[in-house]
């Protein structure tokens, strides 16, 4: 999992486990390694890894995961990075 984490507790990432099938898809297109499959069930290994792309979320044919991919605080910290620009992202804290 990659070491590069985001804004704790703010990333709009949620799994339904009563919908997953544990196909795995999500854990194989998250690039930063959010999701594993134990047992039979997907699961969240860390939240504050997700940067809200919405890999998993537009790969997940039973609808077991949403997340409103470019959104939030971590959206607005990629695009200060890539702009140079200070992250805001209009919540009220601090990017």
């Amino acid at each position: 999992m990659s070491e590069l984490k985001y804004l704790p507790d703010v990333a709009t990432l949620e799994l339904d486990v009563d919908k997953c099938t544990g196909c795995g898809l999500c854990a194989v297109v998250c690039p930063h390694g959010v999701f594993a499959v134990a047992g039979d069930k997907a699961e969240i290994l860390d939240k504050d890894h997700c940067m809200e792309c919405g890999a998993c979320a537009l790969n997940c044919a039973f609808g077991a995961i949403e997340v409103n991919a470019g959104v939030g605080c971590a959206s607005a910290i990629i695009y200060g990075w890539l702009t140079g620009e200070e992250p805001s992202c209009d919540c009220g804290g601090s990017c």
